[in-house]
């Protein structure tokens, strides 16, 4: 017996979400169709709302709303001279959390991983160097998950940076060996950020 196309629709299209298996958008599915049509509309109108008033930061590639600078680029308060790099957005909220960072963020939107097709050119990469020459910034924090991708990126990233005269550092390993920043607790990336080191584009 198979479900009414309308449900199969439902719940193929749950499955395509990361970490949802064919069960748990089954569940889902059944779920979304026992509540009222209001709480459903607004799951949907939300969603749509979010498609629409979301872009990336012209400056720093971080989420922001209505094709702007987002609020951590637009103040004045934090500090210019620090650019710490970071794999996702998910990440900019993790360390804003540990209260231990007050300087501006760079996000990649991803890893360097060439079997998932993920090269250099891909990355915001290109966006960080021209940032380098118009901000006046002093130093490059690489905060970066201490993973095989992570590592890769950290290493290439170095050489890239390796001769703007920057000092470039790494968070300490007080992250977990081969976690995502993530699922990090606030006080250890706060440990993290303050053991930074320098890191070696040679």
């Amino acid at each position: 017996m198979s479900y009414p196309p309308s449900l199969q629709s439902v719940i193929d299209e749950l499955g395509r979400f990361p970490g949802v298996g064919p069960k748990s958008a089954q569940r889902i599915a059944f779920w979304m169709m026992r509540q009222p049509d209001e709480d459903v509309r607004r799951l949907v109108e939300s969603m749509l709302s979010m498609k629409a008033s979301l872009s990336l930061c012209p400056e720093c590639c971080n989420i922001s709303e209505n094709d702007g600078v987002c609020s951590l680029c637009s103040d004045a308060r934090r500090d210019q001279s620090v650019l710490c790099v970071v794999e996702e957005p998910r990440d900019v909220v993790a360390i804003e959390r540990s209260n231990a960072f007050h300087g501006r963020y760079h996000v990649l939107h991803g890893l360097i991983n060439p079997l998932e097709g993920m090269t250099p050119d891909r990355l915001k990469i290109r966006e960080l160097l021209k940032r380098l020459h118009d901000d006046g910034i002093t130093e490059v924090i690489l905060s970066l998950s201490p993973t095989v991708e992570g590592d890769a990126t950290t290493l290439y990233l170095s050489k890239q940076l390796h001769d703007t005269g920057l000092r470039v550092t790494q968070v300490a390993t007080g992250l977990p060996v081969g976690g995502d920043m993530e699922f990090a607790d606030d006080q250890t990336i706060g440990r993290a950020l303050e053991g930074r080191r320098l890191v070696s584009g040679s």
